[in-house]
């Protein structure tokens, strides 16, 4: 199987319609996509800090939780064990770690926007798809 882990980054960026959209549809259309299943809480605490930026209204969140539905992501249980190391190792938030280990564990190259954590999956040995 193809897998590819994604985090909340690429998923927020194709629910809201951003510049990265396509380009990450087309990178993922012959994958199967997963993600720890943290990354369903981490999609509202995303939308929750747009809020506070006045970045998003909650009509644009609503409509964005139904395309996000859309998306076909098989969650994956990930051992808290290993999160824990690996957020301890590189000096990062239990749900950064998670991604990581996601794809660590599946050998499943990430698909992130996120700067840090794209680094941080370098440094372990992980793929990085290209946006």
């Amino acid at each position: 199987m193809n897998y590819v882990a994604v985090d909340t980054s690429s998923i927020i960026a194709v629910v809201l319609n951003e510049p990265e959209k396509s380009k990450l549809i087309e990178i993922t259309s012959e994958a199967e996509l997963i993600a720890p299943p943290s990354v369903h809480w981490k999609m509202g605490n995303a939308f929750s800090a747009m809020f506070k930026k006045k970045r998003l209204k909650l009509r644009e969140a609503i409509a964005a939780i139904k395309e996000y539905r859309k998306i076909p992501i098989q969650f994956v249980n990930v051992e808290l064990e290993s999160s824990i190391r690996m957020a301890e190792k590189e000096n990062i938030y239990a749900y950064d770690a998670y991604i990581l280990v996601c794809a660590k564990k599946y050998n499943a190259p990430l698909l992130s926007l996120d700067e840090a954590q794209r680094v941080k999956a370098v440094k372990n040995g992980i793929k990085v798809l290209e946006v």
